[in-house]
């Protein structure tokens, strides 16, 4: 699939109506139910979002919005952004069915964000820590200069207050329509990572579906504890391309947060109710680890 066509997929609507609404739910407005892509149930959209977006019938954890996993994660207004100016250029003109410049100012409108992380100081459980979320909504939280640029300013805040970071990752890897710049933030962010590692500082990665393609490649598999979320798919290049390449078919649950963790690549999967004090139980260990 040319990579055109995958970004207006992920800019059209997930929402879907029901094929057999709820007598009486004539009126409810359009976003209500929302289909589990898991056991093909429709959900009322309310009762997802009460349970942190996982589907109460078969525990798919469905993405969330970087505001939504800041409230999930961090104390109760503790959250201050930081590097809230830095914006998107389109360096390359790039134009893929609309012009890159069109694609960002639409992703801004849809989103209510600047770009496709937020990175900010907070609180864990009283602990001051410096925290990162990624939003897939955002052009497929691809990884341009902009979100390189966030992210390494992320570890080097964490590294001059010496306190933990955390960073909430999904992401479709780098964000090509920035060409060689976006490749770029690879080296930067696994510098940035290695900095902070030598400083002795802990790093918590929290993988969530999707975290693909060059972010997995850089500071996403760089943390001192890689956590993932049940039925994240984790990897480098997607399954289709991975079977064309070596030309057999591919383990059943290939790429998932249980197979790696099987497989030595991460070091946790952690239900979404339970991440917050995971996180935090983690975060003291690594810190009575490093006095």
């Amino acid at each position: 699939m040319p990579i055109s066509d995958w970004f207006r997929a992920r800019e059209q609507r997930r929402y879907t109506a029901p094929s057999e609404p709820p007598r009486g739910s004539e009126s409810l407005a359009d976003g209500v139910w929302v289909r589990c892509e898991g056991c093909k149930r429709t959900l009322y959209a309310g009762d997802l979002e009460r349970g942190l977006g996982v589907c109460p019938s078969c525990g798919r954890h469905h993405q969330l919005t970087a505001d939504q996993r800041i409230d999930m994660l961090c104390d109760p207004g503790s959250f201050d952004e930081i590097d809230g100016d830095l914006r998107s250029g389109d360096p390359l003109e790039f134009r893929s069915g609309k012009p890159y410049a069109e694609a960002i100012e639409a992703a801004q409108d849809n989103t209510g964000l600047p770009e496709a992380v937020l990175t900010g100081r907070a609180l864990m459980g009283g602990l001051p820590v410096v925290v990162g979320v990624m939003d897939f909504r955002f052009i497929g939280a691809s990884m341009g200069s902009v979100v390189g640029e966030r992210i390494a300013r992320a570890f080097e805040s964490a590294c001059d207050r010496r306190v933990p970071l955390v960073l909430a990752i999904a992401s479709g890897g780098a964000r090509m329509q920035e060409g060689m710049l976006s490749l770029m933030q690879m080296a930067k962010t696994a510098a940035a990572a290695a900095r902070l590692a030598d400083a002795g500082v802990p790093y918590v990665a929290i993988l969530t579906d999707p975290t693909m393609g060059g972010v997995t490649a850089s500071f996403a598999t760089l943390a001192d504890v890689i956590v993932a979320e049940p039925g994240a798919r984790i990897g480098f290049a997607g399954p289709r391309l991975v079977e064309r390449t070596i030309r057999r078919a591919l383990p059943k649950g290939f790429q998932t947060a249980e197979s790696l963790l099987g497989h030595g690549m991460i070091d946790l999967v952690v239900e979404r109710g339970s991440l917050r004090e995971t996180v935090i139980g983690l975060l003291v260990c690594l810190a009575a680890g490093g006095e």
